[in-house]
């Protein structure tokens, strides 16, 4: 018979049910040691975007799409739009619960990682049916709005990273830290959409 420890095991880190995420000690054990995405992975599929991004203002003004192209080009325009920006809405809807205590930080996981394709597809499209609209190039607006594209790209490459340090929390506490860092990007990212769509508006009825 293999001789038992009288050593005491430790509990699993539990949260009582109605206490805010945030309200958790700034001492963060990892839940796993599953490896984050290198750095330098990241900083190219940054420099990456950053030339995609260019040579799309390069192409758009390339392009002579006609009456029914253009049309065609803003309802994918517009459902890609819908896409992105509703999935973001509903990952940053299920961040406020898990702060607030409502939700459980492994259902704020779960969604961000169901919906990262769609957000990630409906940013793509933007950039794509953006090519057939004429965006003016020279209007200080859609400058603006090339740059929360641009701050939009990035801040998903770096909320992505988030994502996986706070995976590694999923059984423990979040450092606050962490919990700042995620606000901050869930903030960013808010700002970029909504901001986006405001001077998508303004151009198209001016």
């Amino acid at each position: 018979m293999a001789p038992t420890s009288h050593l005491p095991v430790a509990a699993p880190l539990t949260r009582p049910a109605g206490v805010p995420g945030w309200a958790a000690s700034a001492d963060g054990a990892a839940a796993d040691d599953a490896p984050l995405t290198p750095a330098w992975a990241l900083t190219v599929l940054g420099v990456l975007s950053c030339a995609a991004l260019a040579a799309a203002c390069w192409v758009s003004g390339h392009v002579h799409a006609d009456v029914p192209l253009q049309t065609a080009a803003r309802f994918l325009h517009l459902v890609a739009l819908v896409a992105g920006l509703g999935s973001v809405l509903a990952v940053d809807w299920f961040a406020v619960l898990w702060l607030l205590g409502r939700r459980q930080l492994t259902e704020v996981l779960r969604t961000a990682c169901t919906l990262q394709g769609p957000i990630w597809l409906g940013l793509g499209g933007l950039v794509v049916t953006g090519l057939f609209l004429r965006p003016d190039l020279e209007s200080p607006l859609t400058a603006v709005k090339l740059g929360l594209v641009l701050a939009i790209t990035l801040n998903g490459l770096y909320a992505h990273r988030l994502g996986q340090r706070l995976d590694r929390c999923r059984g423990g506490r979040v450092p606050r830290r962490l919990r700042v860092r995620s606000g901050v990007a869930a903030a960013v990212s808010q700002l970029g959409w909504w901001g986006a769509c405001l001077i998508g508006f303004l151009n198209s009825h001016s």
